[in-house]
This record gives structure tokens, C-alpha cells and sequence, in this order.
């Protein structure tokens, strides 16, 4: 056995050391969406990580990303798996309005983009093919001339995605605008997002994704598993792109509570974190080893509730397109390898330069505001002496973590159309995205004015 494997199996197996210290509330309700990358709650549960640091979790599935918010605000859940825009947005007060922190990301990637069976074949004669099997990543550019069909036909094509400030509906943005499609613009007085857009966008809760499609009122979406390889499963629609391809190791979920919550509870913070962080590294330990087991506890109906072989599809390592063609894909979900779990400030600062990008943030910001409100926000400060705790207490390994000392990733150009991102430069980085505003530009009256 490796040293690296020796220590994560001590990890997982080693009596429990004394809970967190100090806990001021240890009886909590956490909440969730039916997504399978909802795995650190539900693992840190079933696992008794959540125990082992002196807490008692109630796990309780919300209708939408809307009411989880407001509960967290209201007080009425303790804290929820997040969106990854939702603790950014609610801080600076776009939407609903209330300061929002994040100790912890839950995941990278896990996403993917699908359309109906007739846009898919509509797609299909323009792509390039490898032993009868469609070359992937596929550019959007293969979209239009179906949206030129539509425009012919005067119907309007619609994308659901889940929520105005998700990943989902900035990865689907990205994907468009790189492959030359407008995607639409929000402003103050519009907050639609489908100003000049060649594809109308609308929110969809994820679990009704499928049924939506099926009933034709989209033609396609952009969600979190298991619901696009549900689409496989009930032949209503191709998976077309996964968000890895769109931007590598793109942030997508984190774990949210209130700041007020967070100051009046620093221990039981610390203690959630520590918890989370050990439920991640067992979803990734031994090259996803744990992962099978992962599905039949995420299959439960108190969880995901979805077919178990469904979610396997991708919790397991691959990911399926067309029915029959699946393919190798052990990142499609990351939970704590690449440092999914720690919050940097440069993921949050890429949320919000997509936010500035499409007009969520109507005037240009300097680029000292995108760190300062990433700060805010992403709490590594806790993450890290969550995981040094765990780390004395021989939990886990220095080798484990990578506490970066400032917080942003190194720049990259990980994306579908190769454009570089430096988190410390949002505005030159802005202003290098083709399509959408760019850093001195803003929209008033539906026209795009410097």
C-alpha cells in the first residue's frame, strides 16, 4: 500500500478523536437540491462524519434554488449546498439581498448541457465524426443553423437553466457566446437576461428538467446530474457538452450560511467544515473507489432519489451522450482532488465577472471591488484551520491540502475557446470575451451604451 493510501485509509478508519471543542449549536437542518453533487451532506451524515465532530444533522431536500436561499436567510435552515453565485449575489445584492459566507466548496464540475432528440439531430450532419461517434467538445456553432430554422419558422428556442445566478446559466452563456450565439443581456429595469439574445433563457427547477423537455416547452437545458443522464435513460434528449469542457475544474456548488450565523457559531462552522472536508476526501479516495457506494446512498429518496444506475452514470467515472455512447470521464465530478474543496477568491471573482459580463452587475467595477467582494464571501481563513484540526488530529495529511497563501488559482486558459483568465485582472479579462459587455459598457433602455 502507498504512504498516500496508507493515510487516507487511516483516515477513514481510525477511532474518532474528541468532537469539536465549544460547539454553540449542535442540533442543525441543512438543506439541499436533488443533485448528486449534494454527496459531501449526505456522505458526511451516513458516514458519521457530522457526528464524529459532535453535531446532530437533519438533511432536508428544497423545492428550488429560491426557497433554499430565503430559508437560510430567514433562519429556518442552519446553512445549504449552494450554488456557487447564490452566496456572491445575495452579498452584493443582486436578487435577494442578505450577507452570504462560504467556509467551504462542496465540488468542481458536474454539469453538462442537453437538447431534445430533434435538435440533436438537426445537429448531427454538421458535426465531425471519429468511427461513426461524434468528436467532442462540440461548439455551439452547430447550434445555429437549428436557431436559424427556428427564426425561419418564428419560433423562439429556449434553454432552461436552474437559476439566474448559477453556473448552470453561465456555463450555458459561455458555451453560446464562444460558439458565436448571443445568449442575451439583463439590465437594471430587465432582469429577463434575453435582451438581443439569439436564444431565449428561463429557469427551470432541476428535477423537472426532463419532463420539461419532453413536453417541448425547451429544447434544451443546462443542469447538474443525474437529470441530463436521465434524459438518456427516458430517450428524450443528448447530452451535448459537459461543463469540464466548457472551463476545466469550473467552481459549481459551495456551502453556504449566514455571516451572522458564522460569527454567533465559529466552532459548530469549524466543526461543519471539518466534517465536509472528510466527506469529500472519502468520495474521491483511491481513484473513486468509494463512488459505488456513494450512488446507492445518493439513490435513496430522502436524498436524490433518482435510479441508482442513473447517477452512476457519471458519479462512477463516465458520462453518457447519445444512448450507447459512453465515454471516460473520472472528472466529471471532483469533490476534493485538484483542491476542489477550498474556496478561492479567483472562483468567486470568475462568477463575477460572468455576472458584470451579461449585466447582472450593471456599471463597470474597478478591479480592487472584485477582490474585496470575493473576500467577503469565500472564507479560507475557516476552511484552513478546519483542515489543519483535522490534520493534528491525524484525520487527514499536510500533503492533502494546498493552502494557497493568496487565495487565487494560477491564471488559465482551460476553456472551450482558449481565452485566459487571471483572477487579479477581471477587467482586462472582461474585456477580452467576445461576445457580451465589456468593462466600460452598461444597458439602458435595451441598447448597449459606453
Amino acid at each position: 500500500m502507498t504512504r498516500a493510501a496508507l493515510l487516507l485509509t487511516v483516515a477513514f478508519t481510525c477511532p474518532a478523536f474528541a468532537e469539536t471543542s465549544g460547539i454553540e449549536k449542535d442540533s442543525l437542518t441543512l438543506g439541499f437540491i436533488k443533485l448528486t453533487d449534494m454527496a459531501p451532506l449526505a456522505i458526511a451524515k451516513e458516514k458519521g462524519f457530522f457526528e464524529d465532530e459532535g453535531l446532530n444533522i437533519t438533511l432536508e431536500a428544497q423545492s428550488n434554488w429560491k426557497v433554499l436561499l430565503d430559508r437560510v436567510l430567514s433562519g429556518e435552515i442552519d446553512g445549504a449546498q449552494m450554488l456557487a453565485g447564490q452566496p456572491i449575489a445575495s452579498t452584493i445584492g443582486y436578487g435577494t439581498k442578505g450577507a452570504i459566507i462560504a467556509p467551504i466548496a462542496l465540488d468542481l464540475n458536474g454539469n453538462a448541457i442537453t437538447v431534445s432528440n430533434a435538435v440533436w439531430e438537426a445537429m448531427k450532419p454538421g458535426l465531425a465524426a471519429t468511427d461513426g461517434k461524434p468528436d467532442h467538445p462540440i461548439s455551439a456553432a452547430a447550434l445555429k443553423p437549428v436557431l436559424e430554422s427556428y427564426a425561419d419558422a418564428g419560433k423562439p428556442f429556449n434553454f432552461g437553466m436552474v437559476f439566474p445566478v448559477s453556473p448552470h446559466n453561465y456555463e450555458l452563456r459561455y458555451w453560446l457566446a464562444a460558439g458565436g450565439v448571443n445568449p442575451g443581456l439583463y439590465s437594471a429595469d430587465d432582469n429577463s437576461g434575453q435582451i438581443g439574445a439569439d436564444v431565449l433563457l428561463s429557469v427551470t427547477p432541476p428535477p423537472q428538467m426532463p419532463a420539461t423537455l419532453e413536453a417541448g416547452t425547451i429544447d434544451g437545458y443546462s443542469v447538474g446530474e443525474p437529470w441530463n443522464q436521465a434524459a438518456v435513460a427516458k430517450g428524450i434528449g443528448v447530452p451535448v457538452i459537459s461543463d469540464d469542457a466548457i472551463f476545466h475544474n469550473n467552481p459549481e456548488k459551495v456551502f453556504g450560511l449566514t455571516k451572522d450565523f458564522a460569527e454567533a457559531n465559529p466552532n459548530t462552522v469549524k466543526a461543519l467544515t471539518k466534517a465536509l472536508i472528510r466527506a469529500q476526501m472519502w468520495l474521491d479516495a483511491n481513484d473513486n473507489a468509494n463512488r459505488a457506494e456513494a450512488v446507492e446512498i445518493l439513490s435513496r429518496k430522502d436524498y436524490v432519489g433518482a435510479d441508482a444506475a442513473v447517477i452512476a452514470n457519471s458519479m462512477t467515472g463516465t458520462f453518457e451522450y447519445e444512448a450507447g455512447d459512453k465515454r471516460i470521464e473520472p472528472d466529471f465530478n471532483i469533490f476534493f482532488r485538484s483542491n476542489a474543496s477550498f474556496p478561492y477568491y479567483s472562483d468567486a471573482v470568475w462568477t463575477l465577472t460572468q455576472m458584470r459580463r451579461w449585466g447582472q452587475i450593471a456599471e463597470a467595477q474597478p478591479d480592487a471591488w472584485y477582490d474585496q467582494t470575493a473576500r467577503q464571501v469565500y472564507r479560507p481563513d475557516i476552511y484552513e484551520i478546519a483542515a489543519r484540526e483535522l490534520i493534528a488530529e491525524g484525520k487527514a495529511a499536510e500533503a492533502d491540502f494546498d493552502f494557497d497563501p493568496d487565495g487565487y488559482r494560477e491564471p488559465t486558459s482551460a476553456f472551450i475557446d482558449g481565452i485566459v483568465y487571471d483572477g487579479t485582472k477581471p477587467n482586462a479579462y472582461i474585456d477580452s470575451l467576445t461576445i457580451g459587455l465589456k468593462s466600460g459598457q452598461m444597458v439602458l433602455g435595451g441598447d448597449v451604451v459606453n
